[in-house]
């Protein structure tokens, strides 16, 4: 496989390339918005970002900026090897559901404390996503939950043929 060539990000934007790992998460003031089956489920300024290297942001918002009516979790739980066990939330809003669609931490590792509870989607499994008033591209693949936006430059891990990146 050839090396990966980096993106030279432009005035305004970021690199994925130079996302820490172990990634770091940070505050965000954006505003959030995620609507699922017509329904604005998600809405907020008070998300944390998880940055990784190769990855674009992953959005955690807190649950008290959720309409939970429309939440429930499930029995599926991963780990990682940063974060620590997450669980799994399936979203379901008028007889349209999403199965495991979003993933938490209650205990998250050290340095992750501020994601406890909060909750990250996958934007390919949701009607829209923004950040501010940008609908976010969706990371390719089913493992990453990174939001594209203007904003990130890659290339993206997550892709068939990325794996051993």
């Amino acid at each position: 496989m050839p090396p990966v060539q980096r993106i030279e990000p432009q005035p305004g934007q970021e690199s994925v390339w130079d996302y820490p790992r172990p990634p770091r998460v940070e505050p965000t003031t954006k505003r959030l918005r995620v609507v699922f089956n017509g329904v604005l489920i998600a809405e907020t300024t008070r998300a944390h970002r998880v940055l990784e290297t190769s990855h674009p942001p992953v959005y955690y918002i807190p649950q008290a900026d959720f309409q939970m009516q429309f939440l429930r979790r499930t029995p599926r739980q991963t780990y990682c090897e940063f974060k620590g066990a997450a669980s799994y939330w399936t979203v379901t809003v008028g007889g349209q559901s999403a199965e495991n669609c979003g993933w938490s931490y209650e205990s998250p590792a050290k340095g992750f404390e501020v994601i406890r509870g909060a909750i990250a989607l996958y934007a390919s499994r949701m009607e829209a996503c923004y950040v501010d008033d940008e609908r976010v591209q969706a990371q390719a693949g089913d493992f990453y939950g990174g939001w594209i936006t203007q904003d990130v430059v890659g290339p993206f891990k997550g892709g068939a043929g990325t794996w051993g990146w």
